[in-house]
C-alpha cells in the first residue's frame, strides 16, 4: 500500500509539473508575439513616412521641371520669374489671387511679361495643391511649400536655380543644398523637418 501511494503521488507531481511548463511556454510564446506585432507597427509607420517622403519628392521634382520648361518658353521675361531682385519665393498663397489677363487663348491675350505672371500664380497653385481643398484649406500639394526661383537679377543669361522646400515627418539634418524655405519657421527650429530639391540649369534669355 505505502508503494503503490508514492508511484500515484509521484503521477501527479509529474503531471502538475508539464502543465506548468506549458502554460509558461505559452507565456512566453505570447511575449514573443507580441514583440513581433510591435515591430510590424514600427515597420508600417516608417514605411508610410518614407512612401509620404517620396511622393512629396516626386512631386516637387515633376514641378520644378515644369516652371523650367515655361521659363524657357518665354525666356526673354526670365527677369520677371525671378523678380528684379534675382530671386523669388512663392508658396502657401503668396499670390492671392489669378491674375489678369488670364492668357487663356484669344480671348484673352497675354502679353510675355502678363504671361511670366500668370505662370508663376499656377505654379503656386500646383504646389500648394489648390485643385483639392478641405475645409477651405489647399490639401493636394506639397505640405507647407515654399518654392524658390532664383539667377541673374537683370534677367540675362546664366544659371537658374529652382528649389521647392517642403516638411517631412521625421527629423533630419538640415540639407545644404539649397536655403530655400530655412527662414521661414516651417521646418522645425534647426529646419530639422525641412526637406529640399534643387535643379540648376543654365538659361538664355534669347528666344
Amino acid at each position: 500500500m505505502i508503494k503503490h501511494f508514492k508511484l500515484h503521488k509521484d503521477s501527479d507531481h509529474k503531471r502538475s509539473f508539464q502543465t506548468g511548463s506549458s502554460l509558461i511556454e505559452v507565456l512566453v510564446s505570447l511575449i514573443v508575439f507580441s514583440f513581433a506585432l510591435l515591430g510590424l507597427a514600427n515597420l508600417q509607420v516608417v514605411s508610410k513616412q518614407n512612401n509620404h517622403d517620396a511622393v512629396q519628392r516626386l512631386t516637387a521634382t515633376l514641378l520644378s521641371k515644369d516652371i523650367i520648361s515655361k521659363m524657357r518658353s518665354n525666356a526673354t521675361e526670365l527677369g520677371t520669374y525671378t523678380s528684379a531682385a534675382g530671386t523669388r519665393t512663392l508658396g502657401r498663397t503668396s499670390i492671392t489671387a489669378e491674375p489678369t489677363p488670364t492668357c487663356q487663348g484669344a480671348a484673352t491675350p497675354c502679353t510675355t511679361t502678363q504671361l511670366a505672371i500668370h505662370d508663376l500664380w499656377q505654379w503656386e497653385q500646383a504646389i500648394d495643391g489648390a485643385t483639392e481643398t478641405k475645409s477651405g484649406s489647399s490639401v493636394g500639394g506639397m505640405l507647407l511649400p515654399t518654392g524658390c526661383i532664383t539667377g541673374p537679377a537683370t534677367g540675362d543669361a546664366g544659371v537658374y536655380t529652382i528649389a521647392i522646400a517642403w516638411r517631412g515627418k521625421a527629423t533630419l539634418k538640415n540639407s545644404a543644398i539649397s536655403t530655400c524655405g530655412a527662414s521661414t519657421g516651417l521646418y522645425g527650429t534647426n529646419n530639422e523637418f525641412r526637406r529640399v530639391i534643387a535643379i540648376q540649369t543654365f538659361m538664355d534669355n534669347q528666344m
